[in-house]
């Protein structure tokens, strides 16, 4: 029990890396569903799911204090700018710019973690900590870029899809996108310190399924259910399980143990665990520009992890 509510470095740093390789895992696998199914239905089915599954997580447990004002606010604003919004921000954002311009504004997240887990949690951030921050930034940049250079022979006509005057709309939104996600990590840093990860986990996918609610039902009165595949539909209980359960309690498992700064530098797991899925699962190919981008990436990692030798 003292594991889970107080785990030790190296197992916080398991269940962090462990959680942003699986969000990389379960969105390059989900394409298909976002084909399938309407993103708003797409997403009330995910938490309704999510929910199910997490019935038991709902329980307050006997040692835990009363909600508090402070802390009903934190969970709404938990779910609503790290699920919600960030859905909305990305999803509009990469339709208005490109996927390329995404990538790299999305190599910003280590670095938003940091200044807002300085600026709010007043978290003192190591030479160390901003150097890792640095190499995640530059392998995440990296590696968008090389996913976009064999394509290059498609820009102009991707580029046609945007009308120039809403590129800067669009780069807003996407870096809307980021400060929401650096507003997740420190805001579950914050819920860490009063509740159980388990019992923020349930909380916040309940506020999801609140805010997806109306949107949900609206694209589901129109919605053809008999037409999606039964592959789609276990593919679908992966997707709920895994972004609504798993990833969140690994991640606010591991930030009990684990600064919010040095825990964002775990994102870089993301792109890493995409990008082989892609290889092994997809039969894609890596680049020598993508080997050299993940190499950075995970040399961060190590940088912010790896236990120096004390005086």
């Amino acid at each position: 029990m003292s594991l889970v509510s107080h785990p030790s470095r190296p197992v916080a740093y398991g269940c962090l890396a462990l959680s942003m390789a699986l969000v990389g895992s379960y969105v390059a696998l989900s394409k298909p569903l976002a084909l399938a199914i309407p993103v708003f239905l797409l997403a009330w089915l995910r938490f309704g799911i999510g929910g199910l599954a997490m019935l038991g997580w709902l329980r307050k447990p006997a040692q835990e204090p009363p909600l508090s004002p402070q802390t009903r606010r934190l969970l709404f604003l938990e779910s609503f700018l790290g699920n919600f919004l960030f859905t909305l921000c990305m999803l509009y954002g990469v339709s208005m710019t490109s996927a390329l311009t995404a990538g790299v504004t999305m190599a910003a997240i280590p670095a938003a973690v940091a200044v807002m887990s300085w600026m709010f949690l007043r978290e003192r951030i190591s030479r160390r900590t901003w150097a890792a921050v640095a190499l995640a930034v530059l392998g995440i940049a990296l590696l968008s870029l090389s996913k976009t250079e064999h394509s290059a022979h498609g820009a102009p006509a991707a580029a046609t899809q945007s009308p120039g005057q809403y590129l800067w709309l669009g780069q807003l939104l996407l870096i809307g996108a980021v400060l929401c996600e650096a507003a997740y990590s420190v805001i579950g840093k914050k819920l860490t310190g009063t509740l159980g990860p388990k019992r923020i986990t349930s909380l916040i996918n309940v506020w999801g399924f609140v805010l997806a609610t109306p949107l949900g039902i609206y694209t589901a009165w129109s919605f053809d259910f008999a037409a999606v595949a039964t592959g789609t539909w276990v593919l679908l209980v992966f997707y709920a399980l895994a972004a609504s359960v798993w990833t969140v309690w690994l991640w606010m498992t591991g930030l009990k143990s684990v600064p919010a700064a040095q825990g964002g530098i775990f994102t870089v797991m993301l792109p890493v665990s995409a990008a082989l899925v892609g290889v092994l699962v997809l039969g894609e190919q890596l680049t020598a520009l993508q080997i050299t981008a993940l190499g950075i990436a995970l040399a961060s990692v190590l940088l912010a992890t790896v236990p120096t030798r004390a005086r």
